[in-house]
């Protein structure tokens, strides 16, 4: 997690066993999103393109999608619901993936900026290893299996 006086952000990269256009297709397709991430997903992934993801049951992010230039770079606002746990409005914050092809698979760079403070961004940080750790195993071809953040809460 890197921190400056502006911009708090998070940043995690991942070597994922699959060409960067699979990886894009469980970034950007609902039905793939929720084999790594969520519970209810809507997309639509063009600038402008709204879009929501109930992460854990009553948790959603909602955010609008920025930039998607397939399959190497998707940026999207995010943010939660109001009533959620967290003080981060929809679309306060942008999240941006960058897909780099290396070594027969894919490095993806995962950069959440503008996080309000350093309990968000440690918050924020642990949720994304968890989700990219999961990403990483669907986008190979294997099961993740269920989401253990999920089980017991629905």
């Amino acid at each position: 997690m890197d921190t400056t006086a502006d911009d708090i952000v998070v940043v995690r990269e991942v070597a994922i066993a699959a060409r960067p256009e699979t990886v894009w297709e469980f970034l950007v397709d609902p039905e793939k999103v929720m084999r790594w991430m969520g519970v209810a997903v809507d997309f639509h992934p063009r600038p402008g393109g709204g879009y929501s993801i109930e992460v854990i049951p009553g948790n959603i992010a909602r955010g609008e999608f920025v930039e998607v230039d397939p399959p190497r770079r998707l940026v999207y606002t995010w943010g939660w619901d109001p009533g959620d746990t967290s003080l981060i409005p929809p679309g306060s914050t942008a999240v941006e993936f960058e897909l780099r092809p290396d070594r027969g698979g894919t490095l993806l760079r995962l950069t959440h900026r503008r996080l309000p403070d350093p309990a968000s961004a440690a918050s924020h940080a642990e949720g994304w290893a968890h989700y990219l750790a999961r990403l990483a195993v669907v986008a190979k071809g294997a099961e993740p299996g269920p989401d253990p953040w999920i089980r017991g809460r629905s």
